[in-house]
């Protein structure tokens, strides 16, 4: 029976073989045929346990930190892959190999008690798809980070067209996961909205991305507007990890069965993150003074 006592032995096949994957990504220099059959088989074996687990618990496992945790890393592998397959970035494999092994890493390391309750609210049919197109949402989002902290470091107008397009889709993924939560909270709760906190930092989400994709349009910003745009984008990221982890840890309210313990740890990261992205900001700022001034001179 598969359940979270044996989750290590899929945890360490799958990342062996999206590791495989990534090496075999990096080795090629195009699309690697071997690369997306492991990094396929490493989803599917994570898919095999999160099925597992669904009929052990005999609920969908979407209830607590961990396990939406665990949602994630299958997906990033997912929004890893179609990128790859879609764009062909060599080293697009190794980041989300790595974003979705911390997260495994993470729940081996932080277990938690998984049993069969779900209060009334959770036993509804919106709560599968709503959990879901969220986390997916999350990491298509994740991978638009990673590009668009490339596009900062070196100046390619591909970076900036792929970021572009993975934000479009996560944004649109990000709305779809909100009507799904409204049409819940209707049935549950009797509003389609009440202005909880996590109801309204997922639309701070939205808003904030909104900003990343109409950035260009900026008269003010125009020759900048590339550096703007991948600049946002990562800053973008910390919408989305407040709305699924800083809410949990830090506030109250009609979600508060996901609530959980340890915000201190959180709270560093938040502003290592943020002093992160300035510093990142200042350094890529300087790196983009230069192109242009050697692009101008080659006029």
């Amino acid at each position: 029976m598969i359940n979270w006592d044996n989750f290590y032995v899929f945890a360490a096949v799958s990342i062996c073989l999206w590791l495989a994957g990534a090496v075999f990504a990096l080795r090629s220099s195009s699309k690697s045929k071997v690369a997306i059959v492991f990094t396929s088989g490493g989803i599917i074996i994570l898919g095999i346990f999160i099925a597992g687990l669904w009929i052990f618990l005999q609920r969908p496992p979407l209830r607590t930190m961990g396990e939406t945790r665990l949602w994630y890393s299958f997906f990033m592998g997912i929004a890893g892959l179609l990128t790859y397959i879609r764009w062909k970035y060599r080293w697009i494999l190794s980041f989300s190999t790595l974003l979705s092994t911390v997260f495994v890493i993470i729940n081996l390391m932080k277990p938690e008690i998984h049993d069969q309750s779900l209060m009334p609210a959770l036993q509804s049919v919106w709560f599968i798809p709503h959990v879901t197109v969220y986390m997916f949402s999350y990491s298509v989002l994740g991978c638009a980070f990673i590009i668009a902290l490339t596009g900062l470091f070196r100046h390619k107008e591909e970076y900036l067209h792929t970021a572009d397009n993975l934000v479009y889709a996560g944004v649109a993924f990000l709305s779809i996961g909100m009507l799904l939560g409204s049409l819940w909270a209707k049935e549950a709760w009797g509003n389609y909205w009440s202005w909880d906190p996590k109801e309204t930092w997922a639309l701070i989400s939205i808003v904030v991305y909104a900003l990343v994709l109409h950035i260009r349009f900026i008269p003010l910003l125009k020759g900048k507007t590339d550096w703007c745009f991948n600049l946002l984008s990562v800053v973008a990221i910390l919408s989305v990890i407040m709305t699924w982890f800083g809410v949990n840890y830090y506030l109250s309210g009609l979600h508060s069965y996901g609530k959980t313990e340890g915000g201190d740890f959180l709270l560093w990261i938040w502003g290592l993150g943020v002093c992160l992205v300035f510093v990142l900001a200042l350094f890529a700022r300087k790196r983009l003074n230069n192109y242009l001034k050697i692009k101008n001179n080659s006029l």
